[in-house]
């Protein structure tokens, strides 16, 4: 047990080195399509070391608690996220219900520390976030649970292996309509744009974010940086057949990050009530769509 829970430890430091990185070097491909140098890749280090040396502004316990209570249901989040088939912490327990309660911990934690702070845009920018996720979670719990009858599983590891078992496409290829739906949540989970309501700088002054400084914002980047690799880690272990080496799971989960980012750059923003009626709309339909042909039909690809 000892073991296992390094071995987490492990996981969700190489989450944030990971995600840290490839998010400075992200800035500085956008840089360079922009026509400008961009910022160095490790600056978004820089960055956070330079906020958990500074003081910090506390508006109550309840404001304190929540950072470290999102933080920690965060770090636990991607403790039980396997990386590749064979890297995993606990074995037993990379059930995909298990990140979905998790996550929401973390985001809970968010929302009540946001809110504690008194400022009305903090609670502005929670209530447009907790109204984002009921948005996306519908249609990608729909193409989750079809991917989930399919393989015959709800284990992260179970789900991965399903896909590289010979005979077996890829759920992105297999279940074209969903893969789809599933990236626009994924768009949605990382709060890029069109989806970016709930952060909406020049509107809200960034939202939940607006109150803190010093190691509280650290702490809250860090939460950010690891709850990006968790996102995008589901992603590709549930619709790219995740990754039987670590190069392998790289590779993909830059393209990943990387395309989202690209995405996100060249696309303005939805006001919270478009969002809401776009993804009970479009990706809501083919979500059930595609579960009916795959379920109902056996039409698989």
């Amino acid at each position: 047990m000892i073991i296992n829970v390094l071995v987490g430890i492990g996981i969700a430091f190489f989450a944030f080195v990971l995600q840290t990185s490839v998010a400075g070097l992200n800035r500085k491909i956008v840089g360079r399509l922009q026509k400008r140098i961009g910022p160095r890749w490790y600056q978004e280090f820089i960055d956070i070391f330079k906020l958990l040396s500074k003081r910090s502004v506390s508006h109550g316990w309840i404001f304190d608690f929540g950072v470290i209570m999102a933080l920690g249901g965060i770090i636990g989040t991607a403790m039980f996220m396997p990386i590749t088939s064979n890297i995993v912490a606990f074995q037993d327990y990379d059930n995909f219900f298990i990140f979905v309660y998790l996550l929401a911990v973390g985001m809970l934690g968010m929302a009540m520390s946001a809110s504690g702070s008194g400022n009305p845009w903090a609670s502005i920018g929670v209530m447009r976030a907790l109204t984002t996720m009921l948005a996306y979670e519908v249609p990608f719990l729909i193409v989750v649970l079809t991917i989930i009858n399919l393989s015959g599983t709800s284990s992260m590891t179970g789900i991965q292996i399903f896909q590289q078992t010979a005979g077996n496409n890829w759920f992105i290829l297999a279940l074209p309509l969903g893969g789809i739906v599933g990236f626009i949540a994924l768009m949605g989970m990382l709060g890029k744009k069109p989806f970016e309501t709930y952060i909406a700088p020049a509107e809200i002054a960034s939202g939940p974010m607006v109150e803190y400084g010093g190691k509280q914002l650290g702490m809250l980047f860090i939460l950010h940086e690891i709850s990006v690799w968790i996102e995008v880690t589901l992603f590709v272990h549930l619709f790219l057949g995740g990754a039987t080496n670590i190069f392998e799971f790289l590779i993909k989960y830059f393209a990943v990050y990387t395309l989202a980012n690209l995405i996100s750059n060249v696309n303005g923003r939805f006001k919270i009530d478009q969002v809401v009626t776009f993804f009970y709309k479009w990706p809501l339909l083919m979500a059930v769509t595609q579960a009916v042909i795959a379920i109902y039909f056996g039409w698989v690809i």
